[in-house]
């Protein structure tokens, strides 16, 4: 306890990292006092008793979203267009060569593909405006339908998603963090007081041991943690030698360095197309006609069912693969090092290095996809055990993820502010020196 309060101590001393933190924390707050303002000429207490909790693909949005969706929020598509987007251009860059071309080019290549995002951004978000409205807002919460109602709430929508990408934006420039991923990660936090008040309540009227369950599950909970932050954190170390370099009196390179690969490079996409697709099932059961069809696609459309668990988990596991083999291209890699003189000993430079660092990557995604798909079908345990459902998407999935993982990036980018000033630092600064990385395997 006497080490965190000096952390902090050190955290207020310096003026820039002090900054970053409060303009971080004010961004957020702008963000999280949008989401509960309201779209024009909508009653919110009629849209509360007419429209329910969302379900499907919305509660997922709902989630990413703080709630702003089911709120008919101006923030209600919240960030995810800008996401749709950005996973076009990088599904893009796989296949047309210009987008090749530009994420070669380095910075100029970067801003032309967040020039080109931004752009992507606005359309999605008009095409998926309308269908919001048309789905999500009951006409009786409406105080005046009509066209005025419907072009101002379509231009007040892509405002508001594109001035949540302008706040993700600037708390990556002036802030603490990646900003996109802060804001769906407080989104997703803001649900979890309510979610675990809930429970707690829920815990406490059961007869007989309620509260000992209770307990129970928190330390349950605090375990899958601690596999989470094992799955984002695990990397497979490649050893990387760099050729001696004598210019003039001085000697260069001669050193060794690692190659971090991620056991899980793919992040949480695998869990979000995933689970995009298997909500297909579900709208599929509300237009078929045929009883037997209808229970068919419904045993694919149960949440805690064993056939809907199953092929989530089998999609997680290839799509994994999919994604780790757009994210990560060894052949660059091998470039990059053979450019730079680096070698991994006892592999030839060029295409055997390529083969070689495939052959890890394939062989370390296959457990990550695992335990990736472990993790996102814990939710429906927790349901089966009786935890109310908004409790129970924090014991996996998406939820937990995102939040692990963007805690402990923030948290290592302060760190890093912190061993600069020559701080002790929030983590075990051992642990952060050790870390020997290259700047062409980030």
């Amino acid at each position: 306890m006497k080490r965190l309060i000096e952390t902090i101590r050190n955290i207020y001393k310096i003026e820039d990292l002090r900054v970053r933190i409060i303009n971080t924390l004010g961004f957020l707050l702008i963000y999280r006092l949008g989401s509960y303002v309201v779209l024009p000429g909508v009653d919110s207490a009629e849209l509360d008793r007419a429209s329910g909790d969302p379900t499907g693909i919305a509660s997922l949005i709902n989630m990413f979203a703080g709630g702003a969706f089911s709120r008919a929020s101006i923030f209600a598509l919240g960030i995810m267009p800008y996401i749709s987007a950005s996973i076009v251009i990088q599904l893009l860059g796989m296949a047309i060569p210009y987008f090749q071309r530009l994420q070669r080019e380095g910075e100029s290549g970067r801003k032309k593909i967040n020039q080109i995002t931004r752009v992507l951004t606005i359309f999605i978000t008009l095409g998926q405006a309308p269908g919001y409205i048309a789905t999500q807002i009951p006409d009786s919460a409406i105080t005046n339908p009509g066209t005025f109602f419907w072009v101002s709430s379509l231009i007040i929508l892509v405002t508001g998603t594109m001035f949540v990408m302008w706040l993700g934006e600037k708390i990556t420039d002036k802030g603490i963090g990646n900003g996109i991923s802060l804001i769906i990660m407080i989104g997703i936090i803001a649900n979890l007081p309510f979610a675990f008040a809930a429970e707690f309540v829920s815990r406490l009227e059961e007869q007989g041991g309620g509260l000992v369950i209770f307990l129970l599950e928190i330390v349950f909970l605090m375990f899958i943690i601690i596999g989470a932050i094992m799955l984002v954190q695990g990397t497979r170390r490649i050893p990387v030698q760099f050729a001696k370099k004598i210019i003039g009196n001085k000697q260069y390179g001669g050193v060794r360095q690692y190659i971090p690969l991620k056991v899980n490079a793919a992040g949480v996409m695998p869990i979000i197309f995933a689970q995009a697709i298997m909500f297909v099932p579900i709208t599929l059961a509300g237009f078929a006609d045929s009883e037997s069809l209808t229970g068919v696609v419904s045993a694919f459309a149960d949440f805690t069912g064993f056939w809907y668990n199953f092929t989530f988990a089998v999609l997680i596991i290839l799509f994994t693969y999919f994604y780790t083999a757009v994210s990560v291209n060894p052949n660059q890699m091998a470039e990059d090092m053979k450019r730079n003189g680096g070698f991994i000993p006892g592999v030839k430079p060029g295409k055997k290095t390529a083969e070689f660092i495939d052959n890890v990557m394939s062989r370390i995604t296959l457990p990550g996809s695992i335990f990736l798909a472990i993790v996102a079908i814990l939710p429906a345990f927790a349901m089966i055990a009786g935890i109310n459902n908004q409790f129970a998407q924090f014991f996996g999935g998406t939820s937990l993820l995102i939040m692990v993982g963007v805690v402990l990036d923030t948290l290592q980018q302060i760190e890093s502010y912190l061993l600069m000033r020559h701080y002790d630092g929030l983590m075990k600064s051992g642990r952060i020196k050790g870390r020997s990385t290259m700047g062409m395997a980030s």
